[in-house]
């Protein structure tokens, strides 16, 4: 007679708090480990940048004019016949002689900043908006999702253009003293980022506010809700204390996955002149200054798009890891 056979099944390990269980299981994902450690990485580079990189950004030398390292003619022999080979720069220096390798390094600063900006704005504003809107319901929810919708029905990106065309248009021509021209030279402080950020801000917070809405509506009838009002809890301890813990989970993996995306929009702003200052570098006015001459030299464009992909795949493993771990439905597996 055969033996039966014996099926294997998944051991469970014995189950923590919500948090801890998803420390464990974001720990044992390899593909988010390995995102979060590139991040940590691309923040120690940005933020040690000016002790790393080896020449400031705008530094030139004219006679590296599109210089080329030895080492990249083996992987672009097409360059071979007319390249300016050079052992100074490391990754080569683009059409004005300044170090490829240092633009990299300083342009992430431009791609974190974004990164970082977006995600804290759409928690904040999002959030808060979203609780509100769910919690109290009614015309309050009404008026409030009706606001939403008004700015969902105006394209993202567009809207983003246009302000900064505006803000950059009139602000330049502003009377010194006065509050546009102060907004300027905030702008020129931070290298052309303000009217970005403003940008990102206005847009990056509604799909947020959206889900904090949706998941007040499925908890505010739940019966650890109606037992803090039986024993008489303010409406703001209700949303803080008990609303709050339960919808941050999904809020934080919107917000991580969305991350790529705002830092593509700055990406794209700069490829189009809209973005940062000259000569402050960013990734995506790198692209579009190599563009240029890609058939020349075309590690001039593929080297700062190869650094844009990196980080965008880095937020998406580490998105889709919070993705799994916080997931209440895998607790103690």
């Amino acid at each position: 007679m055969a033996e039966k056979e014996t099926i294997a099944i998944p051991a469970r390990r014995k189950s923590g708090s919500l948090w801890g269980d998803a420390v464990y299981r974001l720990s044992r994902n390899r593909a988010a480990i390995m995102g979060g450690v590139l991040i940590i990485l691309l923040i120690l580079t940005a933020v040690f940048a000016r002790f790393i990189a080896p020449y400031t950004y705008e530094e030139q030398d004219l006679k590296s004019n599109s210089a080329v390292a030895q080492w990249e003619l083996s992987i672009f022999p097409m360059m071979e016949p007319y390249a300016n080979i050079t052992d100074k720069y490391a990754l080569g220096a683009d059409n004005l002689g300044r170090d490829i390798l240092s633009r990299l390094i300083y342009g992430a600063q431009i791609s974190l900043s974004v990164a970082f900006i977006g995600p804290v704005v759409a928690l904040l504003v999002g959030t808060v908006y979203g609780l509100i809107s769910g919690f109290f319901g009614k015309n309050v929810d009404n008026i409030m999702m009706r606001f939403v919708d008004l700015m969902y029905a105006i394209p993202t990106m567009l809207l983003i253009i246009l302000m900064m065309a505006f803000f950059r248009g009139s602000f330049n021509l502003s009377e010194p003293g006065s509050f546009a021209w102060w907004m300027n030279e905030i702008d020129k402080r931070f290298g052309g980022m303000l009217f970005i950020f403003i940008g990102i801000g206005l847009t990056a917070w509604m799909g947020t506010a959206r889900l904090a809405r949706g998941q007040v509506l499925s908890l505010r009838e739940q019966e650890f809700v109606l037992a803090a009002r039986a024993v008489g809890s303010t409406n703001g301890r209700i949303i803080f204390r008990h609303i709050l813990p339960n919808i941050l989970g999904p809020l934080i993996i919107t917000v991580t996955l969305a991350i790529p995306g705002y830092i593509s929009t700055e990406a794209f702003l700069s490829f189009i002149g809209l973005g940062v200052n000259a000569p402050t570098p960013s990734w995506g006015s790198m692209i579009a200054e190599g563009s240029t001459a890609i058939r020349s030299y075309p590690h001039q464009a593929i080297l700062p798009a190869i650094a844009l992909s990196i980080t965008m795949f880095a937020f998406n493993f580490l998105g889709d890891g919070l993705r799994d771990a916080l997931d209440p439905r895998l607790r103690g597996t």
